[in-house]
């Protein structure tokens, strides 16, 4: 078995006096793509904004060889873990060109960052048609591609991605998720928070079922697609 790349101990995420993730443990190994999914309110997207250090929290969370949860945010970057929010997160007001640059702002190896450029061009063409469009006139699956390209442009070792079909047209969704499939391919890791159970499922190996700001179910996908419970709560089944 491979290495954990990120090991999460006890997490715990409070806003103000209310408890949103209750001391969760989880781990993701290298080179793994990992789903965690549940209701709205569940706990998902603040678990993921802890390990992205843009929440306090309390906890131990390990990445690689490192213990990340007093690491500032700004710092994580160049080490390799790369945050796609909910909501995209992208800059309105830049270009779609600019918007990629930022995403590389760590680096200083231009001919790697010129290849790096050339590879999301290939993956996602729509990004290279409207390089010079100010990204807060895409629509909203481009503006999705283009949050992604942002992130791959730092070279993360691990993906973070928080609801990338949220608001997406069908068409749109399968954009996408081909182009999370073929990245996990090359081998990056990745954590995929995904309302859409099934979609997530059908993806990745693994997956942490969530609810209340806990982990209450933790199995292969195969498993959880057949799970009863699993099947009446988020399969619609």
């Amino acid at each position: 078995m491979a290495r954990a790349l990120i090991e999460v101990l006890n997490l715990e995420v409070h806003y103000g006096g209310i408890a949103a993730v209750k001391g969760v443990s989880f781990a993701v190994e290298e080179g793994e793509m990992v789903c965690l999914i549940g209701a709205n309110g569940a706990g998902k997207t603040s678990t993921l904004k802890a390990l992205a250090r843009l929440l306090p929290s309390r906890g131990e969370v390990h990445y690689g060889a490192e213990r990340i949860d007093a690491t500032p945010p700004h710092e994580l970057i160049p080490r390799g873990l790369a945050l796609v929010p909910e909501g995209r997160g992208i800059f309105a007001r830049l270009t779609v060109a600019e918007n990629l640059a930022m995403g590389a702002y760590h680096r200083s190896d231009k001919a790697g960052i010129a290849a790096d450029l050339k590879r999301i061009h290939g993956l996602l063409p729509r990004l290279r048609e409207r390089s010079a469009q100010v990204a807060g006139t895409l629509s909203g699956g481009e503006q999705q591609m283009l949050a992604i390209g942002r992130a791959l442009m730092g070279r993360p070792k691990l993906l973070l991605l928080d609801e990338p079909s949220m608001g997406l047209a069908p068409l749109m969704v399968e954009k996408v998720f081909e182009v999370i499939r073929t990245v996990a391919a090359e081998g990056m890791t990745v954590l995929l928070v995904e309302q859409n159970a099934k979609l997530a499922l059908e993806l990745c190996a693994r997956g942490y079922v969530m609810e209340s700001g806990a982990i209450t179910v933790a199995d292969t996908s195969t498993n959880l697609l057949a799970d009863p419970r699993v099947r009446a709560a988020y399969l619609g089944e």
